[in-house]
């Protein structure tokens, strides 16, 4: 791939639009970027938990406007911006949970969504505030070789 491409796209904030979310992230990496199939999985994951943490916010806000989401393909990078208009929050307050791993983790239904993007992704860059959480996520293109 020699040149950026961007696209911007805005889904309405309603769960059943997250197979398209997932569609944009397979079609996103078919376009020469020479991603492994299980890399592509991992990253569709990652962009959905955060699509779906964004659909959340705004039934939590009743905000009817629209989540934007914005793929970017760059020489050697894959990148999925999502942005939401809830009421935000603060990433260093989360609740701490136990590790995945931990047999105490099962008395949790939730709470993995951005510890998934953080292990499924290169990047991981949030951005919240009062008007809403922008999420950035990325990977490394693998070079291509002649």
């Amino acid at each position: 791939m020699s040149a950026s491409a961007s696209m911007d796209f805005e889904i309405p904030a309603r769960p059943e639009y997250l197979s398209l979310v997932r569609s944009l992230v397979v079609e996103a990496a078919e376009t020469d970027t020479n991603l492994t199939q299980e890399r592509v999985e991992d990253f569709k994951v990652a962009v959905s938990e955060a699509a779906t943490n964004a659909i959340e916010a705004h039934a939590r806000a009743c905000c009817d406007e629209s989540i934007r989401i914005r793929c970017k393909i760059t020489e050697d990078r894959l990148e999925f911006h999502i942005a939401d208009r809830g009421f935000g929050f603060y990433p260093n307050q989360i609740q701490v949970l136990p590790e995945p791993d931990d047999p105490s983790r099962l008395n949790y239904e939730r709470g993995l969504g951005i510890y998934l993007m953080q292990v499924l992704s290169d990047d991981v860059e949030i951005k919240s505030g009062p008007d809403g959480t922008q999420v950035c996520l990325s990977i490394q293109l693998p070079a291509v070789t002649e």
